[in-house]
């Protein structure tokens, strides 16, 4: 009662249609060399030098994204200063429907008062805010455009 199995799972990878078998080496001065990590590190292949070879080699066109770790520091913060704004304003509507429903109208409006000078300083941190932001995106985001 021997069965004969045809088949049978190695294990592993599947097998490339096209295999890159062809090895080829060069070896470059220290000025070509410094050259070469130049253009590399430019590309932002810096840990694919094979592939920035075949692009060169081949006349492909490279395509890269640069990062400007300042910029995205930037926007990061707006955003979650966005989001604070935002919870205030959720917050603001809280107290104003608590400050009808609890207080005397004399009172509520004595500390409706106190939050509209509260609310004017933010409109004022939110008008700078706009202007740097202005500021930033002249100066650093169309240069790099």
């Amino acid at each position: 009662m021997a069965t004969k199995h045809n088949s049978f799972n190695k294990g592993g990878r599947p097998p490339k249609a096209d295999p890159c078998r062809h090895r080829y080496s060069i070896k470059l001065n220290d000025v070509d060399n410094a050259q070469f990590l130049s253009m590399l590190e430019e590309t932002g292949l810096r840990y694919n030098a094979a592939k920035f070879i075949k692009t060169c080699l081949f006349k492909r066109e490279i395509k890269y994204v640069k990062l400007d770790k300042a910029a995205m520091d930037y926007y990061m913060r707006l955003t979650t200063f966005h989001s604070q704004f935002r919870a205030i304003g959720v917050n603001y509507n809280q107290v104003v429907k608590h400050l009808k429903a609890t207080f005397t109208e004399k009172t509520a409006l004595a500390m409706l008062y106190k939050l509209e000078k509260a609310t004017i300083e933010l409109v004022v941190i939110n008008q700078k805010i706009e202007k740097l932001t202005g500021e930033f995106e002249q100066k650093y985001l169309k240069n790099m455009l």
